[in-house]
């Protein structure tokens, strides 16, 4: 029932987008324990507008707004580098798994998720960079852009897992085509409070030990906190030093967290949405 997806999939893996990095991971060098790590934080202030007031704004989700400012950010990123003028970018996105797709499929007794994990190509279109990063209408039309492309995924993506993994004849031809070169995945919001009897460790972002293979050469795992001050996003960058340098990294998840603030900013403004 999922081969008629087949297509999808092998254009979005075949279709081109911007190259982030040069070369490729190396799975006995670019392991978890050589990995670098970043972690920035966005205030509460700009968190809140940015759960509430933007996707409102735009009738979309959280990731829809997270996703809209990290494919603006790597393509300026791309630019100022001399990486090419493509008007997409090709990205893993990750998630838990537990969209209930199907009617007779009811999760609320389950504990846990699944993971889902598929690639996503953005495509902004004509965008005028200049014009988004300060904010202004192109930023808008992008997000709505990109709000109509995850939309139109089939069943949130779960078909492609299907295809890559359980399918030997589908599974080889999806394997020879591009493979991303970041990863996406936002986790969720949670309570931060401390003395509970149950909360989120805080190690709970970096699983896994130190012999792992990389699966991409940059990722972001984000998660919103709610403590005290609010509730504040927290990104959790990890990428493989032999490919990418850590000052490269910061550039990009300083200029991520930018566009984010430029969406709150737009959000706001006089007939913003739609």
């Amino acid at each position: 029932g999922r081969l008629a997806e087949l297509s999808l999939w092998s254009a979005m893996l075949r279709e081109p987008s911007l190259s982030l990095i040069d070369g490729a991971l190396d799975p006995v060098r670019d392991v978890s324990g050589t990995a670098g790590h970043l972690t920035l934080t966005l205030p509460a202030e700009l968190t809140t507008a940015l759960l509430t007031r933007v996707p409102a704004a735009f009738h979309g989700g959280i990731n829809d707004v997270l996703l809209t400012g990290l494919a603006v950010a790597i393509a300026d990123w791309c630019r100022r580098r001399g990486r090419g003028s493509s008007a997409a970018v090709l990205l893993d996105l990750e998630g838990h798994g537990r969209e209930e797709v199907f009617a007779d499929v009811e999760l609320s007794r389950t504990v846990g998720w699944f993971t889902s994990l598929f690639p996503l190509r953005l495509d902004l279109g004509g965008l005028d960079l200049e014009e988004a990063l300060a904010g202004g209408a192109a930023l808008g039309r992008t997000l709505k852009l990109i709000k109509e492309q995850l939309r139109a995924l089939p069943d949130n993506g779960l078909g492609y897992g299907v295809l890559r993994y359980l399918n030997a004849q589908t599974s080889a031809q999806l394997a020879s085509l591009a493979t991303p070169q970041i990863g996406f995945n936002y986790l969720g919001r949670f309570a931060a409070a401390a003395g509970t009897d149950w909360g989120p460790a805080p190690e709970a972002v970096r699983l896994g030990g130190g012999a792992l293979p990389l699966a991409h050469c940059l990722e972001v795992n984000a998660v919103t906190l709610d403590d005290a001050e609010g509730p504040k996003l927290t990104a959790h960058w990890s990428w493989a030093p032999a490919l990418v340098t850590e000052a490269a990294v910061r550039d990009l998840a300083e200029h991520w967290f930018r566009v984010l603030g430029a969406l709150v900013g737009h959000a706001a403004a006089p007939g913003a949405g739609g």
